[in-house]
């Protein structure tokens, strides 16, 4: 299904998606809006804790934020929204909500994927791709099935990547279907501005980022005894720097892993829970490679072009990997467990697939990153 425009949309908004790594994966697919409409306001509608993500992205013109807690009518009666005279409406998301916002604001044509309880709000209502492979979740029940019993683990082809699922609603446009790298920039200044205030001016060594937490649950965090493992073996075979990575409630892991690596000739420099987003995107440049989980920064640094080392667990890389599908420059390493993806924010058994990816296969992995 394709939508005809008499004359191509003006002035575009964009209802963006809600978590910062799915906003990287989405960046291929405004790529390719703005080539498909070079000359049109590309406004985005995006939660308050994004807003910063985006400037100076050269697919979007603005930035609309609404704050945590802002109910579905303050939203979609904004009036940003409402004076800003959009001809199209593109709704990312897959929610009710997010095709309400869109059908409250007045935008005359309202594009986004077909589901239950929402089709009514969108004039056109975009076929799931045949493809798409949903993330089913897994019970503990299928899980002692599997691990009983396992079965020859099939992978899914390039083209279920979530990337395609906003391509795939561009592509309705009339935009090229074909993927782009996820791509964020950060201005020269940015970084700058970290390196003076973290005083990372100061380091001689090789600089690598390393990111233990994951909001998600446990179920996607390596253990944190393997990432001071790895990070020991790390620094004593390349002589790095280590920014720790996290937010504020990752402290306590950072904490964990800086007073286990730290010794005298090491340099540690433990941000979590210290730095904006746009700091955090000028400190990802710094790293040479990021060992890190499955979690947002893992997508922004492979689309800052900072190779990545992620041990992978209860997700699936080949459906929400970093980067572009089989991009040479990332390291996604995986076990042989058979319950593996789960797509479980915690295990019900013994957390085989984590445990099951060794403290040196993460080591190589990091090396063999730095060296290339």
């Amino acid at each position: 299904m394709s939508v005809a425009f008499k004359i191509p949309p003006r002035r575009i908004l964009v209802r963006g998606v809600n978590w910062l790594g799915d906003a990287v994966m989405t960046t291929p697919a405004l790529l390719r809006l703005r080539g498909n409409f070079p000359e049109a306001h590309i406004a985005l509608l995006t939660p308050e804790k994004l807003k910063d993500l985006w400037p100076p992205h050269p697919a979007v013109n603005e930035i609309i934020s609404f704050a945590p807690g802002e109910s579905v009518f303050s939203v979609g009666a904004k009036l940003r929204l409402r004076a800003g005279k959009f001809d199209l409406a593109l709704v990312f998301p897959n929610s009710p909500r997010s095709a309400i916002e869109a059908w409250l604001s007045g935008i005359s044509e309202r594009v986004g994927h077909a589901r239950p309880w929402r089709n009514v709000f969108l004039t056109t209502a975009i076929p799931a791709r045949t493809d798409a492979l949903k993330m089913h979740k897994r019970t503990a029940t299928e899980i002692r099935e599997l691990i009983r019993s396992p079965r020859p683990q099939v992978l899914p082809p390039a083209s279920a990547h979530q990337i395609h699922e906003y391509l795939n609603l561009v592509a309705a446009l009339g935009a090229n279907p074909e993927p782009l790298p996820p791509q964020l920039q950060v201005l020269p200044h940015e970084i700058e501005a970290v390196r003076e205030k973290f005083g990372l001016a100061d380091s001689t060594k090789p600089v690598l980022g390393l990111n233990p937490g994951a909001e998600y649950g446990p179920a996607k965090r390596w253990p944190v005894e393997k990432f001071i493992a790895a990070a020991r073996e790390i620094q004593r075979q390349t002589n790095c720097a280590w920014i720790l990575f996290g937010g504020k409630n990752d402290a306590v892991i950072t904490n964990q892993i800086e007073s286990a690596i730290r010794n005298p000739q090491s340099v540690i420099f433990n941000l979590a829970g210290k730095t904006s987003l746009r700091e955090l995107m000028a400190l990802l440049k710094f790293c040479r490679v990021l060992l890190t989980n499955d979690t947002g920064p893992m997508h922004v640094a492979a689309a800052l072009g900072v190779p990545v080392v992620v041990p992978f667990g209860s997700t699936s890389p080949e459906l929400t990997g970093p980067g572009l599908p089989g991009d040479a420059r990332h390291r996604l390493l995986k076990s042989d467990a058979p319950c593996s993806p789960c797509f479980l924010r915690e295990c019900p058994i013994d957390f085989r697939c984590m445990n099951g990816i060794s403290t040196g296969r993460v080591v190589e992995a990091v090396v063999e990153s730095l060296n290339r």
